[in-house]
């Protein structure tokens, strides 16, 4: 009798485990729904004119485009072309993204992916900041456009989230882009499965006072609050 005991005691703690593993992301994926229709900066209208920035996203990440010179302020001095293996000289914006470290640089490829990779970027890590200079920011995109104070506040933010050398710039790591038009440096903070790439990009917009998702994880979470681009 007492053997039964034991293993129907075992038996009960197995369901219980099974139960909590499959009710952590079912709640995760829930409170992501949630979170992605709760608006933040409702009262936000699209101006009739201002300055343009877009949103690209591959299904997974979203990347925020900005000019390079817009506004009075100039992205170029704090990314000389030194930074990028080729920069296109036609480029005249560029993408800014935030992801965990090892997610960034250990995966140039979606089939570099690894569980410890995975568990990296949900149990959380450094923040790392990738910038891209873009020839065509239009391309697959959303757009918004935004009032000289709210893209002032935009490019605060974004400005604010790099970790700053001994020379007042961002600091630059030392690991190959991509590709010809990207470069790596250090992210203020940490990366995790709460603050993720996509949830960077909808605190920057919520900072600048535009109508965002109050919490969304994913892209598609925050994409579908704007225009397209084309």
């Amino acid at each position: 009798m007492a053997r039964r005991s034991r293993r129907k005691r075992k038996s009960n703690w197995g369901g219980r485990l099974a139960y909590l593993l499959a009710a952590v992301p079912l709640a995760y994926l829930l409170a992501a729904l949630v979170g992605s229709l709760i608006t933040v900066n409702r009262t936000w209208v699209e101006p009739v004119t201002g300055e343009t920035i877009y949103l690209i996203s591959n299904g997974i990440h979203i990347d925020l485009i900005l000019p390079a010179q817009a506004q009075g302020l100039d992205w170029r001095p704090l990314f000389p072309a030194r930074d990028f293996a080729r920069p296109d000289p036609a480029a005249r914006w560029l993408a800014f993204g935030m992801g965990e470290r090892k997610v960034y640089l250990d995966t140039p490829r979606w089939r570099d992916i690894r569980l410890s990779t995975i568990w990296a970027a949900a149990a959380g890590g450094e923040r790392v900041m990738h910038v891209e200079w873009v020839s065509d920011p239009a391309w697959h995109a959303r757009a918004i456009r935004l009032r000289p104070e709210e893209y002032r506040r935009l490019w605060a933010s974004i400005r604010a989230g790099f970790v700053l050398g001994a020379d007042g710039y961002p600091r630059r790591i030392d690991h190959p882009g991509y590709g010809p038009n990207d470069a790596f440096y250090d992210g203020v903070g940490r990366a995790s499965a709460i603050n993720t790439c996509n949830t960077w990009a909808s605190d920057m917009l919520r900072l600048a006072g535009i109508k965002a998702s109050l919490w969304s994880p994913f892209p598609q979470g925050i994409e579908w609050r704007y225009r397209h681009a084309n």
